[in-house]
């Protein structure tokens, strides 16, 4: 069966970087990372899977990176790539790039915690979650064996003081933390995406985990370059999930997410 797809989680840079940020996501994770990121490669792995979209995530590990990032994201968005941009806790004006954001078309906000280095719950960034409210999501990167930063638990601080925000948990909301999202996370006022989990989970375990949640708030993403399209979606389609759940998963509830503004 063809299945219409949309990832949720992908990254590719540009020309003159790629090569060294594939470099660091390898010694950081160490993966073995075979495959190149530039946004030609990413759509070729797309295509090859026939994902008809995909969101593109972007970075700022400092502040004077953001004006950058944005600006490159947004200039390879077209009808299959929804660019995310991104913020940073000490970024100066945040008024000012939240409205260039919405001209420069990008449909939400990516942070990493641990690479930028601030805990979700930071009080830096309580002011932030303030002035988005609704009007962007946040897709965030969650979970680390050896740092804090992006606890599910911290998370969960935030949702309870800010329950406006659109927020999609990824790694099945908690890398390596899943005893940790089942405890904070599980059932809340978020969306979880599939990516960079299903490769430590076992099928059975992401199986439980992803109908806890509840299978509507779940997003299939790849994390490409971490992972190829055809690699992903094939662990994918080994959990035992009806055709009704793995529709869903797959592209019913991005869509809802990305174009009916549905929490």
């Amino acid at each position: 069966m063809q299945y219409r797809i949309i990832d949720f989680h992908a990254h590719a840079f540009p020309e003159n970087v790629e090569e060294k940020a594939v470099k660091f996501l390898k010694e950081y994770y160490c993966l073995n990372i075979s495959r190149r990121a530039r946004i030609e490669d990413l759509l070729q792995s797309a295509a090859q899977a026939k994902v008809e979209k995909l969101v593109l995530l972007g970075t700022a590990t400092y502040p004077g990176q953001v004006r950058n990032v944005n600006n490159w994201i947004a200039s390879v968005t077209d009808d299959r790539v929804i660019g995310f941009g991104t913020l940073h806790p000490d970024y100066p004006d945040i008024d000012e790039e939240l409205d260039r954001m919405e001209a420069l078309g990008l449909k939400g906000i990516k942070l990493h915690p641990d690479f930028q280095q601030f805990d979700i719950d930071d009080p830096r960034m309580l002011p932030i979650y303030e002035k988005v409210g609704d009007r962007f999501p946040f897709l965030i990167h969650m979970g680390d064996e050896n740092v804090e930063y992006s606890s599910p638990r911290k998370l969960a601080n935030v949702l309870r003081q800010f329950p406006q925000l659109r927020v999609v948990g990824a790694h099945l909301g908690g890398y390596a933390r899943w005893d940790e999202v089942k405890a904070y996370l599980v059932g809340k006022n978020l969306y979880l995406d599939t990516s960079s989990a299903l490769f430590r989970l076992s099928p059975e375990e992401a199986v439980r985990l992803i109908r806890a949640h509840g299978v509507d708030k779940v997003l299939f993403g790849t994390d490409y370059p971490i992972a190829s399209h055809r690699e992903e979606l094939e662990r994918f389609l080994q959990l035992e999930l009806t055709e009704e759940e793995r529709e869903k998963i797959l592209f019913k509830n991005a869509y809802r997410f990305l174009y009916e503004k549905a929490a």
